[in-house]
């Protein structure tokens, strides 16, 4: 990169501001905070766009930990730093289906560590969610939304502490939901068997999301749109999971073609294999890396050994989607989602990501 000027400010070919992509700005990192000022000469240049960092919605481990197994804040913390490493400066710790013990260790944990840069609030996946539709979830653990879990969420939110839960419109009331949604939790509807009559219902009643498209929800047929074709049809967000192995490319440019660019996102769904170790476990069994797939005892799917980096990189090279497009999908969309700012003069300079054709190349500052 060659340069001229002071270190401070910085030129790059462009930029994404938070919303779309500017060339010829120029970025003030005095200071460690990010200013846009006027390119007017004595900026260092530098060959490449500078984004803000990657939010992802759906993490269950990291680093060789797993949530669900580490309910902690060193867990959170080394989750946290192993995705960090692939430019993802903003997660959700995901807690999957578990004892109603589980998940108030996770909240506390989370309470605990609140404040910790990258730290965006508690996943809770489950436990209320579909039998059918459990996929790798322990079935020991899968019980209707009750009051426990409802107390949980309210008590994260009442403390400014934005909670995502995913379950089954079949597994709640659509007067839960309506509390839920009504103290601020964001419900997102997943692993779920339900009609679209079902899932209209849960929406009416404030549900807002779903949770990674297409896995482990009832599927389109021709006399009933199922979840799928629901979340599709729908005015909510969805989330997916890019990685060519969870859902195929063509089925997600087909949702990305009907449903849009604007209240779509990608998650990763990580496992702790992503900076760690090509084997963990799960409920006491073993999961492991296979051909880029996870796979427990049971020949089932379990999370993904993926970045967000690498979903941006196959939405532009595989999908075909712009890179502004990309990265309000990995950006601006899962901020929003959880009431995040997504601007780039809201994040910090040392979280500023340098990308090169659509792939992520580093941090901009070591």
């Amino acid at each position: 990169m060659p340069a001229s000027g002071t270190a401070a400010t910085i030129l790059p070919d462009a930029v994404f501001d938070g919303e779309r992509l500017r060339p010829g700005l120029a970025l003030d990192l005095s200071g460690g905070a990010v200013r846009i000022v006027p390119a007017n000469g004595g900026h260092r240049r530098m060959a490449g766009i500078v984004t803000p960092g990657l939010v992802d919605l759906q993490v269950n481990g990291g680093g060789g930990v797993l949530l669900n197994a580490s309910p902690t804040p060193e867990g959170i913390a080394a989750i946290i730093a192993a995705h960090r490493r692939f430019g993802t400066t903003r997660l959700l710790p995901t807690l999957i289906t578990d004892a109603p013990e589980g998940a108030e260790a996770a909240a506390a944990a989370v309470i605990a560590a609140w404040g910790t840069p990258g730290l965006l609030g508690l996943h809770l996946e489950g436990p209320h969610i579909s039998p059918a539709r459990r996929g790798t979830h322990d079935g020991r653990f899968i019980r209707p939304l009750d009051e426990r879990t409802i107390a949980l969420a309210e008590g994260l939110c009442g403390r400014g502490i934005p909670v995502l839960l995913t379950l089954a419109p079949e597994m709640a009331r659509p007067a839960q939901i309506a509390r839920l949604a009504a103290a601020g939790v964001t419900v997102s509807l997943g692993h779920s068997d339900a009609t679209a009559d079902q899932v209209q219902a849960a929406l009416d009643a404030g549900a807002s999301n779903f949770t990674h498209l297409y896995n482990a929800m009832s599927q389109m047929t021709g006399r009933e749109p199922g979840m799928v074709g629901s979340a599709i049809l729908s005015g909510a967000d969805m989330g997916m999971i890019c990685d060519g192995v969870h859902v195929s490319d063509a089925m997600l440019r087909l949702a990305l073609a009907v449903h849009g660019v604007g209240r779509s996102h990608i998650v990763s769904d990580a496992m702790p294999t992503v900076g760690g170790p090509d084997a963990f476990q799960l409920y006491g069994r073993w999961v492991r890396l296979a051909g880029g797939r996870l796979v427990n005892d049971e020949g089932n799917l379990a999370g993904a050994h993926t970045t967000m980096a690498e979903g941006v990189a196959r939405l532009v090279h595989v999908i075909g989607l712009a890179f502004e497009d990309a990265l309000r999908l990995a950006i601006t969309n899962p901020a929003r989602v959880m009431g995040a700012p997504s601007a780039i003069e809201s994040s910090p300079a040392a979280d500023l990501l340098l990308w090169q054709d659509g792939r992520l190349t580093g941090f901009v500052l070591p």
